[in-house]
């Protein structure tokens, strides 16, 4: 599967409509993203089942702001619509591939209970 482009405009329906997204934050005139472009292409064809979005800095600030992107390349993993992971830095494709296989192997009813958990705690603490 190819990559999409990420803007703001389609964010929210990539989330919700992929059971699995995973997004590269790039920008042109970075070199460790250049290497890193072909290594995520040839990841999305490796996993047909993950949707792979690629975010330019330059064109969408707003994106990288809200994830509060400091360094580029950097990865966002989303499962069932929950940012699991951020991982700053470019990645050997064997990096790459056992990321995606440990966000595949979550216990997403887990995650979602610990989840709530925090929200409820983080509540408490503000009353």
């Amino acid at each position: 599967m190819a990559t999409v482009t990420v803007t703001k405009d389609n964010f929210e329906s990539l989330v919700e409509s992929s059971s699995m997204l995973v997004l590269d934050f790039w920008a042109s005139w970075c070199g460790p993203c250049r290497t890193f472009g072909p290594i995520f292409e040839a990841a999305s064809e490796r996993h047909p089942d993950v949707v792979f979005g690629k975010v330019d800095t330059e064109a969408e600030p707003e994106l990288a702001g809200a994830f509060g992107i400091q360094g580029i390349p950097s990865t966002v993993y989303y499962r069932e619509q929950v940012p699991i992971h951020m991982q700053a830095g470019l990645l050997p494709a064997e990096a790459l591939d056992q990321i995606l296989q440990q966000v595949r192997d979550l216990d997403m009813e887990l995650v979602r209970t610990e989840m709530a958990k925090r929200a409820a705690e983080h509540e408490q603490g503000e009353a």
